[in-house]
C-alpha cells in the first residue's frame, strides 16, 4: 500500500468515525429531550451552556437510577385518595389550608414513593426524570403556596394550586385524574374515573395580583372540580386580604 493510499485510508476512517460520533451525539442528546421534554429546555434557558444542562440531566439521571422506588399498595392508594377528597372538601371554608394541606399530602406520597427526604429543589431533580411533564404544575403550585405563606395569594391563585398539586398527585399516585377512595379500594381503573374539567383561568389575574374582587371568583362552567371559593367577606380567615 502506497503512502497516498495510506493517507486516503487514515482520513476516510476519521470521517467515520467522526460521523459515528456525530450521530451517537445527537442520539444522545435527541433521547434527553424526548425524556425531559419541557425540563430540558428549562435547563438549557437557566445552565450556562447547552453541554452543561445536558451534563446535569444525565447526572439526574444517573442519582435516579440509583434509587428504589416502589408503587403504592392499594390500601396506600386509598387513604391518600381520601385525604384528596378532604382538602379539596375543606378549600371552600379554608382555601390558604387546603393549599397547605395539598402540599403536604403530595410530599407525602413523594416520600412514600422511595424518593429521598429533601428539599423542594432536591424533590424537583429527582421527579424530573419521569414526571418532568408535570412538573410545572408542581412550580406553579409551589410558587402560589409561598404567596399564601406571605399573605399575598388570592382566593382564586389558591384554588388554582390545588388544582396543579392535583395533577402532580394523581400521576404520583398512579391515577389520573385521582379517583375516589372507594374507586381505588375496589380496583377501578383510571379509564373508569371520569376526568375532571379543566381549571379556567382568569386572563387578566397578573401571577402576583392582589386580592380581586368577588366578581373574579365565580366558577366558570368548564372548571375543575375543586369547589368556588366563598366571597371574600365570607371567608373567616382569608389569608388574601392584606392588612
Amino acid at each position: 500500500m502506497t503512502a497516498t493510499q495510506i493517507t486516503i485510508t487514515i482520513i476516510v476512517l476519521i470521517v467515520i468515525a467522526a460521523l459515528g460520533y456525530g450521530i451517537w451525539f445527537v442520539s444522545r442528546r435527541r433521547a434527553l429531550q424526548s425524556r425531559f421534554g419541557p425540563e430540558y429546555d428549562r435547563a438549557v434557558a437557566e445552565g450556562d451552556s447547552r453541554l452543561a444542562a445536558e451534563r446535569e440531566l444525565r447526572e439526574r439521571e444517573r442519582r435516579h437510577a440509583e434509587l428504589e422506588l416502589r408503587d403504592l399498595d392499594p390500601e396506600a392508594r386509598a387513604r391518600y385518595a381520601s385525604e384528596w377528597e378532604e382538602i379539596q372538601a375543606r378549600f371552600l371554608d379554608d382555601p390558604a389550608g387546603a393549599v397547605r394541606d395539598a402540599d403536604a399530602l403530595v410530599t407525602a406520597v413523594i416520600t412514600d414513593r422511595g424518593y429521598p427526604t429533601g428539599d423542594y429543589e432536591e424533590h424537583l431533580a429527582h421527579l424530573s426524570v419521569e414526571h418532568a411533564r408535570t412538573l410545572g404544575h408542581y412550580r406553579d403550585a409551589h410558587e402560589i403556596s409561598q404567596l399564601s405563606e406571605r399573605g399575598e395569594a388570592t382566593t382564586e391563585q389558591l384554588r388554582q394550586a390545588v388544582v396543579h398539586y392535583r395533577t402532580l398527585f394523581a400521576e404520583l399516585l398512579g391515577t389520573d385524574p385521582a379517583p375516589s377512595g372507594a374507586d381505588v379500594a375496589s380496583g377501578r381503573s383510571a379509564t373508569d374515573v371520569p376526568a375532571p374539567r379543566s381549571a379556567a383561568v382568569d386572563e387578566d389575574a397578573a401571577p402576583h395580583a392582589g386580592p380581586r374582587q368577588d366578581a373574579s371568583l365565580r366558577r366558570d362552567e368548564d372548571d375543575a372540580d375543586i369547589p368556588a371559593p366563598r366571597a371574600e367577606s365570607d371567608l373567616p380567615h382569608d389569608t388574601s386580604r392584606r392588612s
